[in-house]
């Protein structure tokens, strides 16, 4: 179900941005074929003029731009061809300015033609390539952007849960992981009366809240669904979750957290300075999860309207 949700929500982005993209190109937003007059105030070298516009000016190119002022510009030029420059807008220019920057390159420049006029030597006029597609061009390069990082985290948390898994391994042949398993067994044999104590869904749950308690939701899985499985087999109500069930997935979802070693993975492959500063809070916040979890499951399971009925033989 989380698939489809993810590709309509593509779905929707793409068309979202085709649909702005159309918009643009009928409005014709950004200029193309059209040029505005540029003011030289002042050469600084061969190659390079300082120039400016106002904003009447700039509206001739852009179409329906609201927030243009005075804008001041710094023009380079090619020896090869006098008419190709290179434009670079200073502080202060419109955000229509900037969107062009971004559709042409991240160095800061626009590519433009220059056309002298033939009456005055200090007015340029100035026209760029033609934009399209400038929100279809955004989606790609932050899906392909997300995707790197995606990759640079999974490759980054190879190592690091290989580590803690192996931690994990060497607790549970150490007996580590029997003595929290005992510490909280108390614990779970009043959360799950109505299960005997040597039942091996007992078991399972305890290996599963352990490793949570560590961290580690990769090895907490395959215990979590041995316990449901197990604790399936005790319910009276097939498809209807039990009672313990419930109670169980409250728990599992907002255990307590000693060793957050996922998210300090993570952390540590995105490069944070101090990947484990986390480790107090989230015992904290998962404290409190897991109390409010289980109370409102406690609660919710005396109440008539949550309780399975009966089915009366015909």
């Amino acid at each position: 179900m989380l698939n489809y949700v993810w590709l309509g929500l593509v779905v929707i982005g793409i068309l979202t941005a085709a649909g702005r993209d159309l918009y643009e190109s009928i409005e014709n937003v950004y200029g193309n074929n059209r040029s505005f007059p540029v003011h030289v105030e002042d050469r600084n070298g061969v190659d390079e003029w300082t120039a400016w516009c106002t904003a009447d000016e700039l509206r001739q190119k852009f179409a329906g731009i609201e927030d243009a002022d005075t804008t001041r510009f710094r023009l380079s030029f090619s020896r090869q061809s006098p008419t190709a420059g290179l434009l670079y807008p200073e502080s202060g220019a419109p955000a229509i300015l900037l969107t062009v920057q971004e559709a042409f390159g991240n160095d800061g420049s626009i590519p433009c033609r220059v056309i002298s006029d033939s009456n005055r030597a200090d007015l340029l006029y100035v026209s760029f390539s033609p934009i399209r597609f400038v929100y279809l061009k955004r989606i790609t390069n932050a899906a392909l952007d997300a995707a790197a990082l995606a990759v640079k985290i999974a490759l980054g948390l190879i190592g690091i849960m290989a580590l803690w898994l192996g931690v994990m391994k060497v607790a549970e042949e150490a007996g580590i992981i029997t003595i929290i398993a005992r510490a909280v067994r108390p614990v779970t044999t009043r959360l799950f009366s109505d299960i005997p104590d040597d039942h091996p869904a007992i078991g399972a749950m305890i290996m599963n809240i352990s490793a949570n308690m560590l961290g580690l939701g990769n090895a907490a899985t395959p215990f979590g669904l041995k316990a449901m499985e197990e604790l399936n087999k005790l319910n009276k109500h097939a498809g209807t979750a039990s009672n313990a069930m419930v109670t169980f997935l409250a728990l599992n979802t907002s255990c307590v957290t000693l060793v957050p070693a996922t998210a300090i993975a993570v952390r540590a492959a995105s490069g944070s300075s101090d990947p484990a500063v986390i480790i107090g809070t989230t015992f904290l916040t998962s404290l409190t999860a897991t109390v409010f979890a289980v109370i409102f499951a406690k609660v919710f399971q005396r109440l008539s309207v949550f309780r399975v009925r009966e089915r009366k033989a015909s």
